[in-house]
């Protein structure tokens, strides 16, 4: 099979040739600045850094990169607008478009929120008058078409579009964590509000994309946490209340402008919304966050294997960072049996490679799978 094969296979649950392997395709599956330096060091490449999610420093990575470790899948990623961009406020701070101020303290590696343009009591005509970033700004899709060319003409990967979170995320740094968590008791009367403003300029940078390149992409991933480590972050109550029908409407749009196989990224412990979002048109599942209460995968995919195709399952919490090469590889030869089988599985780390894993598990994990995955549909 080609790449992209392989894991359109997975996707539709079907057994590819071998298990599909991701690295760097979402602003989740890739490394942070300096875990990336070192694998292209060895290599023997030198480029210059390019980011695909500047507040985690996730880089978007070279193709040479991807290639000498066979990877199958290959990102796309919005851009940012022509006008009102980052602003940059100062050594290692910036202001983002949405008027979010972040700054990467010393010594840290990524960029921490400082200032929440809309903390505070705060009414709805408050968010009606708030400097809205525009949609429509060509920044946000000019690369896009040229992307996708180009990796059609030079490599046989499967394409995966990452677009931004619908509104959890923005607006949880548009109001600061504290207020946003209270407005679900407090509040709802500006929240909800507030969440459809996000929304409506999320679906029209979508919208956008979608028509640029919807019908060209394999994959179109969304990345949007609701899990804690041992919960979801709010009531499932107010999970269906307030959220799913907002992710129900992002995805719609999703699933009409694209034949993209819709993936989704939620961090954390979500299996009290499963059903929920196979409800609303979730295809495929990412990170597969292992050490969360209850993100087992092999238990997952025994009980919802029919329905949702699993992508991640390498712990990088653990596992990576202080196991050994062979505690690695045997837990990748796990995966592979335990969730291989039947496709419906990619795999990938469960979320960016961190700089404090020891380069020789990162190449553990990724060549021993390539290596390991054969064994399937012999």
């Amino acid at each position: 099979m080609t790449h992209r094969e392989r894991v359109v296979s997975a996707l539709l649950r079907k057994q590819p040739d071998k298990v599909p392997i991701d690295l760097g395709s979402t602003i989740n599956s890739s490394m942070v600045v300096e875990g990336y330096e070192k694998l292209r060091r060895h290599f023997g490449h030198e480029f210059d850094t390019r980011l695909c999610n500047r507040m985690m420093r996730a880089v978007v990575m070279d193709e040479p990169v991807l290639q000498a470790m066979d990877i199958d899948t290959r990102g796309v990623f919005i851009g940012g607008p022509l006008k009102g961009g980052d602003q940059e406020l100062g050594l290692d701070c910036y202001r983002d478009f949405w008027g979010i101020e972040r700054r990467k303290p010393e010594g840290g590696y990524y960029y921490d929120l400082v200032k929440s343009p809309l903390a505070g009591e705060i009414s709805i005509s408050d968010i009606m008058k708030y400097p809205w970033p525009d949609p429509d700004d060509p920044g946000f899709v000019q690369n896009l078409k040229p992307r996708v060319r180009w990796l059609r003409e030079n490599t046989d990967a499967a394409i995966v579009l990452q677009l931004p979170p619908a509104f959890i995320h923005p607006s949880q740094f548009l109001r600061g964590f504290e207020d946003w968590y209270c407005d679900f008791a407090y509040h709802s009367k500006v929240m909800e509000p507030l969440f459809d403003a996000v929304l409506e300029i999320t679906l029209q940078i979508t919208k956008n994309a979608l028509k640029e390149i919807g019908r060209e992409v394999d994959v179109v991933c969304v990345a949007e946490d609701i899990g804690t480590q041992d919960r979801l972050m709010v009531s499932h109550d107010h999970y269906q209340r307030y959220i799913k029908p907002r992710h129900w409407k992002y995805f719609r749009q999703i699933r009409d402008l694209s034949s993209g196989k819709l993936l989704y990224h939620s961090c954390g412990c979500i299996t009290s919304i499963m059903e929920d979002l196979i409800d609303i048109g979730v295809e495929a599942l990412n990170p597969i966050q292992v050490t969360a209460r209850g993100m087992v995968p092999v238990e997952l995919k025994k009980k919802y294997g029919r329905h949702l195709a699993f992508w991640g399952g390498i712990d990088v919490q653990y596992l990576l960072p202080k196991g050994t090469v062979q505690e690695v590889e045997q837990r990748v030869e796990e995966l592979i049996e335990q969730m291989g089988g039947g496709g419906g599985y990619i795999l990938s780390a469960t979320h960016n490679i961190q700089p404090d894993i020891p380069l020789e598990n990162v190449l553990a994990a990724f060549q021993h799978a390539r290596a390991y995955s054969p064994s399937f549909g012999k």
